[in-house]
């Protein structure tokens, strides 16, 4: 199946498939950074104030735009498991409508454990970031009305 084809549902069981390879916690840390170094980079002067996510302890920098008809993210953390975090994220909601976007649901990331190994400060800015990305997807949804 092509990956830009691909649902948000097939992304997640893709993703719940890929961590439950995984025993301990350590391994999916490290697969979770492996992620992360995966991430195509945002150009250095995109790295703005207004592009960082409100609510996250280390800096992420999330950019959108609007590809026909589908939004592309990308994005940049100083801290290697946050950038872990949203590249997960990106891999999810990447190349998919505004409207897929905006209803989606996010119970993959308790399959996954995520929320529970992560501190409190990482899971605030892990919601943070789903937040954040829902509000591109409203705003470019609202755009194309």
């Amino acid at each position: 199946m092509n990956k830009n084809n691909m649902t948000i549902t097939n992304v997640q069981e893709e993703l719940i498939d890929e961590f439950s390879l995984f025993d301990d916690w350590m391994d999916k840390y490290e697969h979770l950074i492996e992620l992360g170094k995966s991430l195509p980079l945002i150009d250095e002067d995109k790295k703005t104030d207004d592009k960082l996510i409100k609510g996250c302890q280390s800096k992420v920098w999330l950019q959108s735009e609007l590809n026909n008809g589908k939004i592309v993210f990308t994005a940049d953390s100083d801290a290697i498991i946050t950038k872990g975090i949203v590249a997960v994220l990106i891999r999810v909601f990447s190349n998919q409508t505004p409207e897929t976007i905006v209803n989606a649901d996010t119970g993959f990331i308790d399959e996954i454990g995520l929320k529970e190994h992560l501190s409190p400060t990482r899971a605030n800015g892990l919601v943070s970031m789903i937040k954040q990305m829902k509000l591109y997807a409203v705003a470019y949804q609202a755009a194309q009305k």
